[in-house]
């Protein structure tokens, strides 16, 4: 637990697919006062990715080695050499300074992070309607192959598994419902201490 931070994480987790980063855009244009921690993987960029902004890329063997040199307050290799953790220094450094923090991360690092950072941090779920409409999601995205998304597929029953465990559920429906729910958990949240 670290005590001398003055700021607040917001940790949003879904399975891949549920639309995080959607939501992470609208939560922003909301002008909320919020900074973005930017996660590393080892992934390869999708689309139009850029290397610090939506992600830090890095490859397997320089994820190992941030590992080795304890440089991550959380991480997990998801996928065989697919890794995504948080980064000490995106975080430590802005909470010590008061700032409050959102973070889009995994539901296992979701949970190290609340365990972590206790009443400090907010932990929102946010559930697809249905697998089959995750697929249907992940399918449209276009940026994964078919075996990519079982994968995906079979992560998300088990990460579902684990939302009870997170402080609220959002179910990802229609997305200006969720996008209004989420603003108004995450404002109770910011302005109580």
């Amino acid at each position: 637990m670290f005590y001398n931070v003055k700021g607040k994480l917001i940790i949003l987790s879904a399975p891949s697919g549920s639309g995080k980063s959607t939501i992470i855009n609208h939560i922003f244009d909301k002008n909320l006062p919020l900074e973005f921690s930017i996660s590393a993987t080892s992934r390869p960029p999708r689309g139009n990715e850029k290397n610090g902004v939506e992600y830090f890329f890095l490859s397997p063997d320089e994820f190992k080695e941030k590992i080795n040199k304890d440089c991550f307050i959380e991480y997990e290799e998801v996928y065989p050499d697919r890794f995504y953790g948080t980064l000490k220094s995106e975080v430590e450094n802005k909470l010590t300074e008061g700032k409050n923090i959102i973070l889009d991360v995994d539901v296992t690092g979701g949970l190290n992070l609340k365990k972590l950072y206790g009443k400090k941090a907010l932990l929102i779920f946010i559930r697809p309607p249905s697998i089959e409409e995750l697929q249907t999601r992940l399918e449209k995205r276009g940026t994964d192959s078919p075996e990519i998304i079982a994968d995906r597929i079979s992560k998300a029953a088990y990460e579902l598994s684990l939302a009870s465990k997170c402080d609220a559920i959002v179910i990802n429906e229609r997305l200006e419902d969720a996008e209004n729910e989420i603003l108004n958990i995450i404002n109770k949240f910011l302005t109580h201490s």
